[in-house]
């Protein structure tokens, strides 16, 4: 069973910067698209950005540029690199594995 677990969340200013990490934990056979959801409250789970195994990505619409999705598959890690946050960026962050595994979400506030 494969486990995922975020790290990097927290509080920052607008125009600031985060780092999320996911670290994927168990038995892993295959290397597979990995990625960044997100929620705020009364809102709907909207997609930040995926990789594939090979190195493609993929942005929600509304990232502009500001983010980057990276990965380590040796060290079964896919980093996202937040830039230029803006106080909408604030939810929870759910990284999110190919086969519907999702980790527990990490709360990222961005204060105006």
């Amino acid at each position: 069973q494969v486990q995922l677990v975020e790290s990097g969340g927290g509080l920052v200013q607008a125009g600031g910067s985060l780092r999320l990490s996911c670290v994927a934990r168990g038995s892993i056979l295959s290397i597979r698209t990995m990625g960044w959801y997100r929620q705020a409250p009364g809102k709907q789970r909207e997609l930040v950005a995926t990789i594939s195994s090979g190195g493609g990505t993929n942005y929600g619409e509304f990232v502009e540029g500001r983010f980057t999705i990276s990965r380590d598959n040796a060290k079964k890690t896919v980093y996202l690199q937040m830039n230029s946050l803006k106080p909408e960026d604030t939810a929870v962050y759910f990284c999110w594995r190919n086969g519907d595994v999702w980790g527990q979400g990490t709360q990222v506030t961005v204060s105006a």
